[in-house]
C-alpha cells in the first residue's frame, strides 16, 4: 500500500518537473519552439506532442493496471492528442501548451481516484519490465525532466531504463507516431 507521502511527494515532482517546463517555454518564441537545437533532435514543439502523446500512454498503462493486476501493457494505446508528433510544427506554441496542460489534467484526475491499496498493482510491458502503479507514475515527472533538457539543448540528466539495457530501434513496440530520427524517447 502506497503511503500518503509518497503520493505527495509523486505529485510535487510532477507539479515541480512541468512548472520548469512551462516556465521555459513562457519566454520561448514561435520560431524558437519551431527549431531544433540539434542537428537530428527533435524542435520544442515536436517534444511537446510527444510529451502529450506519452502522458496518454503513460495513463492508459495506469488504467490498464487499475483494471488488471499483472497487466501485460504490450499493445496498449493512449487515446489520440489534440496535436500528434507528425502535425506538431503545424500548431502555435499556445496551442501546445494548452495540450500539454489538458493532458496533464486528466492525469491528475486519474491518480486523484487511486486508492493507497491500487499503487502497488502491477503491470508489465516488453520495454520497462514489471512495476507498481506508482514506478509507472513516476515516469512523468522523469520524462519531463529529460525534455526539458532537450529543450534547452542540454544532454538529458535522466535517461530512461529500458528493460534491454538500450533504447529499442524504431520498429520495436514504441508508442504511436514516433519519429523515425530518434526512435523511443519515453
Amino acid at each position: 500500500m502506497a503511503e500518503e507521502g509518497a503520493v505527495r511527494e509523486l505529485l510535487d515532482k510532477m507539479e515541480a518537473e512541468r512548472g520548469r517546463i512551462l516556465a521555459h517555454l513562457d519566454g520561448l518564441s514561435e520560431e524558437a519552439a519551431s527549431r531544433s537545437l540539434k542537428p537530428g533532435e527533435w524542435s520544442t514543439k515536436e517534444q511537446l506532442s510527444h510529451m502529450c502523446e506519452m502522458e496518454s500512454m503513460y495513463r492508459a498503462w495506469v488504467e490498464k493496471a487499475l483494471q488488471d493486476d499483472n497487466a501485460n501493457l504490450d499493445g496498449v494505446r493512449g487515446e489520440p492528442v489534440a496535436i500528434p508528433l507528425m502535425k506538431a510544427q503545424q500548431h502555435s506554441l499556445g496551442e501546445h501548451v494548452a495540450e500539454l496542460r489538458h493532458q496533464r489534467e486528466r492525469t491528475l484526475r486519474l491518480i486523484a481516484a487511486i486508492t493507497p491499496e491500487q499503487y502497488e498493482h502491477r503491470a508489465s510491458s516488453s520495454l520497462f519490465g514489471t512495476l507498481t502503479i506508482l514506478q509507472w507514475l513516476r515516469s512523468y515527472y522523469r520524462h519531463d525532466r529529460m525534455h526539458f533538457d532537450q529543450m534547452r539543448g542540454q544532454e538529458p540528466t535522466y535517461k530512461p531504463r529500458f528493460l534491454s539495457g538500450s533504447e529499442p530501434q524504431p520498429g520495436a513496440d514504441q508508442p504511436p507516431a514516433e519519429d523515425q530520427r530518434r526512435g523511443s524517447q519515453a
